[in-house]
């Protein structure tokens, strides 16, 4: 999964496989995870927010887990 995530451009990327360690099987699922994906659009139409409130959100959320707080 790193590899995929890195030539994505991802730098910081934790992850666990759970059952097969097949690399071919890793490739796979990650790519299927990441068609699965929601937009941040569908997210916010779906919560019935705005984007700019989902990603300011997260930026405030980003803020806090760096000063060492909860957000």
């Amino acid at each position: 999964m790193r590899a995929v995530f890195e030539t994505l451009g991802v730098a910081d990327v934790v992850a666990k496989s759970i059952g097969s360690s097949n690399p071919y099987n890793l490739v796979r699922a990650t790519f299927d995870a990441l068609k699965r994906e929601d937009s941040p659009r569908s997210v916010a139409a779906r919560r019935g927010l705005k984007v700019s409130t989902l990603q300011s959100r997260r930026r405030d959320a980003a803020e806090g887990e760096s000063l060492g707080t909860d957000a």
